[in-house]
């Protein structure tokens, strides 16, 4: 039995990711604050660090054979005051730093290092048409940069022989939380929510997916750099909200726009990102031999209407 290190393994793909491993016979450790109601069992065990305080159980770190790297704080749950902004970006690459540090100066048997990111690294679509790759450099706001820099704070590891992947994650579908809880709220009281103009493009994928690639990165030598997850088929924000409301209510729903200005005020300056059209290719994932189980919205929307 292979086991993997996790830290933020206690969030929403980090549940998720871990059911995924047990399935497939992989042993977790999750790195947590606290170990008050944590059981352990024989998938899954809990062990202490502590970023701030520059502290972690260096024990439950040789005994890994790989790490999964989730740990960040929530980027739209909050104001983006500055210090929110700076805790959103040190949550990031100082948790990968204390992780690379340890490694870097004990014995382990980590062999690979696979770190979320997220599509917020390409900004705003800028050819009409034009899926973003990989190779495109990240923009220059606020979570182009936290991007950026997440990446480059975990690339460190190569430098002690270890392979490196990271997956920019999309819009994260998930029957249990994420953006498709939220989209989901004024469905169910009959409303189907129109952001803006509704057709800024939105590269989502299923939960299912995430942690499928994940694992094929775990599970996959010649994996390296950095790789999209986001399903093959990105759609309007419009498209989105109508086919949430058809796999919800069938044909009894209305479709209502909020205007930009509404969340802007709602929002602030987080409103930018449910307003930006981001048109993602998922080519490199494909040709690394990844098949997606929900390539397709109607597939999608259907299997978390069931849960």
């Amino acid at each position: 039995m292979q086991t993997i290190l996790i830290t933020g393994g206690t969030g929403l793909l980090g549940n998720a990711l871990i059911q995924l491993l047990k399935d497939n016979g992989y042993h977790s450790i999750i790195l947590t604050r606290s170990l008050k109601d944590r059981t352990n069992d024989e998938w899954v065990s809990y062990a202490l660090w502590d970023v701030k305080n520059r502290t972690i159980d260096l024990a439950a770190v040789q005994r890994a054979d790989h790490v999964i790297h989730l740990a960040g704080a929530g980027v739209v749950e909050k104001k983006w005051t500055e210090a929110y902004k700076k805790e959103i970006v040190d949550s990031r690459t100082e948790s990968a730093r204390l992780v690379i540090e340890t490694l870097r100066n004990n014995p382990h048997r980590v062999k690979t290092i696979v770190s979320a990111s997220a599509i917020g690294w390409y900004g705003e679509d800028r050819i009409p048409g034009k899926s973003f790759t990989e190779d495109d450099k990240p923009d220059p706001g606020f979570l182009g940069e936290t991007c950026r820099l997440w990446e480059e704070s975990i690339s460190t590891a190569e430098d002690l022989g270890i392979r490196v992947c990271k997956i920019r994650i999309g819009i994260l579908l998930s029957a249990v939380g994420g953006a498709y809880a939220e989209f989901v709220k004024p469905v169910k009281f009959g409303f189907a929510t129109i952001l803006g103009n509704g057709k800024q493009m939105v590269s989502w994928i299923h939960i299912d997916d995430v942690c499928r690639i994940f694992l094929h990165a775990v599970q996959h030598p010649s994996l390296s750099g950095s790789y999209n997850a986001v399903a093959p088929s990105p759609v309007t924000n419009k498209t989105l909200m109508m086919k949430i409301g058809e796999a919800l209510k069938g044909k009894f729903f209305i479709s209502v726009y909020v205007p930009a200005f509404v969340l802007n005020i709602m929002m602030g300056k987080r409103s930018i990102e449910v307003l930006k059209s981001t048109t993602v290719s998922c080519s490199k994932i494909k040709e690394a031999g990844f098949t997606f189980l929900y390539p397709g919205l109607d597939a999608a929307l259907n299997d978390l209407a069931k849960k």
